[in-house]
């Protein structure tokens, strides 16, 4: 449901708790336009991160605390003291709403936790309260993030990032372009060469547009121009963000992670992965355990509103792949770098 937003949205506001109600920018608008839609209900919040509204999983988990938050001031003022039985059918749609990105799942499982400890009195303040608590930590781990990135960048360099791993993937700051604006910001990193990402193209209209905003140097390209790229040697890193990794280093991300992974180990270019432990998933061995969503083929077949594909055409339509962890130098997370991840230096991280 649109309202007239409070401000209008920065890269740092993919999600804002204003005055009651939760905004979140309409990320399938940009650049075009920078408009909130405000969320008075959790059904409408499972639905915005369905349709991707609201899209990176660090930003998900946010939203979807947020989602529970007013999952239970709207149990408490339909069922009073049995809220908790009432508030399962919300904390199960937003659960189906996405099922790739670990955050959400992280997010859901703490807010959860929250709720037994509670009593049957009105939740709405201590379930927002915790729903806070997770936005900020996110900022702070993302500012963390950045900071450690930036220092395995030895030398001033051009990068390529994939997909949207920034201010708008996150709670704030972002992931892979929080190692950006901070490596940045230590004059490390000359030129981002942002991949446009088919078919949702978050690179060019996402990434291109927040590296704009921070005036940092980024040129677009088209997904299939990496290698090239790579080729003339002025590529130092590729780095990007992550939706879920396994308990070896398997890394799930937007679908062309994996072949840009390839290349990048063909010329000698370094790999780095920056994400929160939120999106570290331990109970999966592998990458070979991680459910790979796929979308509606209607995404592939057109562009822009217009079909680019003969009638009766078939499609096929991840939206992400599995980089194995021998195609990456660093994971970076809040706790720390694993270089050359393996299970045993995972287990460390966490522990």
């Amino acid at each position: 449901m649109k309202t007239t937003p409070p401000t209008t949205p920065t890269p740092d506001d993919a999600a804002l708790w204003h005055d009651g109600r939760l905004y979140l920018a309409d990320q399938r608008l940009l650049p075009e336009r920078a408009e909130f839609l405000g969320y008075d209900r959790a059904a409408e919040v499972a639905t915005a991160i369905r349709d991707m509204v609201v899209r990176g999983a660090p930003a998900i988990g946010v939203t979807a605390a947020y989602g529970v938050a007013l999952a239970g001031r709207e149990a408490y003022a339909s069922a009073g003291a049995n809220w908790k039985q009432a508030i399962e059918t919300d904390l199960e749609r937003l659960a189906t709403s996405r099922p790739t990105a670990v955050n959400l799942f992280w997010a859901i499982r703490r807010m959860r936790a929250l709720i037994e400890r509670l009593d049957a009195s009105d939740p709405s303040q201590a379930l927002l309260d915790e729903a806070l608590a997770i936005h900020e930590e996110d900022r702070a781990a993302n500012r963390r993030i950045g900071d450690l990135g930036a220092e395995l960048i030895t030398e001033p360099t051009e990068i390529i990032t994939h997909c949207n791993a920034g201010a708008l993937a996150t709670g704030g700051y972002g992931t892979a372009l929080g190692v950006v604006r901070s490596a940045y910001a230590a004059g490390k990193i000359q030129r981002v060469y942002a991949d446009e990402t088919r078919p949702w193209m978050q690179g060019a209209r996402l990434t291109a547009w927040e590296l704009m905003q921070d005036g940092i140097p980024v040129t677009l390209q088209a997904d299939c121009a990496a290698a090239s790229l790579m080729a003339t040697g002025r590529i130092g890193w590729v780095i990007v963000g992550s939706d879920r990794i396994a308990a070896n280093g398997d890394v799930a991300n937007k679908i062309g992670t994996y072949g840009l992974a390839v290349m990048a180990k063909y010329h000698g270019i370094k790999v780095m992965v920056a994400a929160p432990t939120s999106t570290v998933d331990m109970a999966i061995d592998s990458g070979a355990g991680i459910p790979i969503e796929e979308r509606d083929p209607d995404e592939l077949l057109g562009c822009g509103g217009r079909r680019i594909a003969p009638a009766g055409c078939v499609a096929r339509n991840p939206v992400f792949d599995v980089t194995p962890a021998a195609l990456i130098d660093a994971i970076v997370t809040e706790r720390g770098v694993v270089l050359n991840p393996t299970v045993e230096k995972m287990r460390a991280l966490m522990d």
